[in-house]
């Protein structure tokens, strides 16, 4: 498969990495990851989608070769959203598509919300919008977010060589050694006695504040563009059928569909969701 190029893309604040495949002249496609994924999670798909698309994968703030944020500064949904919108005027695309996994689905419904007349088409794998709040755990969230604490957040685990990490990642995900390979190796760093995450600590700490599931219906009410989601079967534990169902509805133009599998369907099986994508398109 054809190798990506490496992008640096300076923000007002913050300086972003990304890798690109495809033609400049093509139309544009966004490509936004999972939590604690990187650029690397498209690493398979990306390179069936570059006849079509030239597509952006970025390493979203503290992940993959993305710069951390400053000390004090916290990792917000709404942030990454913001992110993504300035990355886009950073590389001056005026329209493009969008294309998110998990955490980057959530955030890409919501970009598309905030800028509706900027995004051509969006196209979601295991994800519609963040994860909502039903109220049951907001007081626990919210203190355990409070609590005092070091800035660093938990202290990285050293691995004595990439095999080790990728075998932890394996265990952590349930992804195979070589599915997992290119997400670990751009997501580590050597240190003295071997290898650390590159990722920002800060980003297992807990969200404070959820929006509550009624504003994330009313957002998702805002999406314009064609959208398309694509839903692993059987479902995942934290994306049950009936509030993904009910999400959906919430789209006015949206095609759901469902392929067997686990969380990271673009890994495990890029050849059907690159079809997907092209049916969708």
């Amino acid at each position: 498969m054809p190798a990506p190029t490496e992008r640096t893309i300076a923000l007002a604040h913050r300086v972003l990495r990304a890798q690109v495949w495809g033609d400049a002249a093509a139309t544009p496609l966004l490509a936004l990851h999972g939590w604690l994924d990187n650029a690397g999670s498209f690493a398979l798909l990306a390179p069936l989608l570059a006849a079509r698309y030239r597509v952006i994968a970025l390493d979203l703030p503290g992940h993959g070769h993305s710069a951390h944020l400053p000390a004090g500064a916290g990792y917000h949904f709404l942030d990454h959203v913001r992110t993504v919108l300035e990355a886009a005027d950073a590389l001056q695309l005026d329209r493009y598509a969008l294309l998110g996994h998990s955490l980057g689905a959530g955030i890409a419904a919501l970009v598309a919300a905030a800028a509706p007349l900027r995004i051509e088409r969006l196209l979601l794998i295991e994800g519609l919008g963040p994860l909502g709040d039903d109220g049951t755990q907001t007081l626990q969230r919210f203190r355990d977010a409070l609590a005092p604490r070091g800035d660093n957040g938990k202290p990285l685990r050293l691995f004595h060589s990439v095999e080790q990490a990728i075998g932890a990642r394996g265990i952590a995900s349930g992804l195979r050694a070589d599915l997992a390979r290119p997400i670990v190796e751009r997501g580590l760093l050597q240190a003295d006695g071997g290898w650390r995450w590159r990722s920002d600590p800060r980003l297992t700490r807990p969200t404070g504040l959820r929006l509550a599931e009624t504003q994330i219906h009313a957002l998702l009410r805002g999406i314009a563009a064609p959208t398309a989601l694509l839903l692993a079967q059987p479902a995942t534990a934290y994306l049950p059928s009936p509030q993904m169902q009910a999400r959906a509805a919430c789209v006015p133009h949206i095609a759901v569909s469902h392929l067997d599998g686990g969380h990271h369907l673009h890994l495990e099986q890029p050849a059907a969701v690159a079809a997907w994508v092209d049916n969708a398109t």
